[in-house]
């Protein structure tokens, strides 16, 4: 194949174990502007992406995460980067348009030789009292939800090939 997008697309594998490297800065911002142009519905850009390096934030995120996941392991996977994913609830596509920015990262990010992994539970944690309070603390508003969020880092092994596809996964009706 010699299209890069879809051998992209096609070798894009979530990872859970990750080396304790940091993102550089220049590839987080390239990261956060593809979430900043993936599409949204309307043009509404109801998403508010929120990246995490500090440890004690995300020692923060693991806890609250894990609390509501009912275990105590890190379900971050130990990933030095964490990015929120959030969009504003009064607008009608606010899912979807956290999802596709949320997807869209994580193509930009394997297009870089950057891991991730989409995290979930973080509309609980953003309807907590203690989310609430990072939302404000971060001068976000309070109009928002959790949609998801990424791990992001470098494999600390090697990536699994693809599960094959399932029967019938696609149909084109002529």
């Amino acid at each position: 194949m010699s299209n890069a997008v879809i051998e992209n697309i096609l070798s894009r594998r979530s990872v859970r174990s990750y080396l304790d490297k940091q993102v550089s800065e220049d590839d987080l911002k390239l990261i956060l502007k593809a979430g900043e142009y993936a599409p949204s519905g309307m043009g509404k850009q109801s998403p508010v992406i929120v990246a995490v390096q500090n440890k004690e934030t995300i020692d923060k995120f693991v806890n609250m995460n894990a609390e509501i996941m009912g275990t105590n392991s890190n379900p971050y996977y130990g990933a030095p980067t964490i990015i929120i994913v959030l969009a504003d609830k009064n607008v009608s596509t606010h899912i979807q348009d956290g999802s596709l920015a949320l997807g869209t990262m994580m193509l930009a990010a394997h297009s870089l030789g950057i891991s991730t992994c989409w995290i979930n539970r973080e509309y609980e944690m953003f309807n907590t009292k203690e989310g609430r309070e990072l939302l404000n603390e971060w001068g976000v508003s309070d109009d928002v939800v959790g949609v998801g969020a990424l791990a992001l880092g470098y494999s600390k092994g090697d990536v699994k090939e693809a599960k094959p596809r399932k029967e019938n996964y696609s149909i084109i009706i002529k």
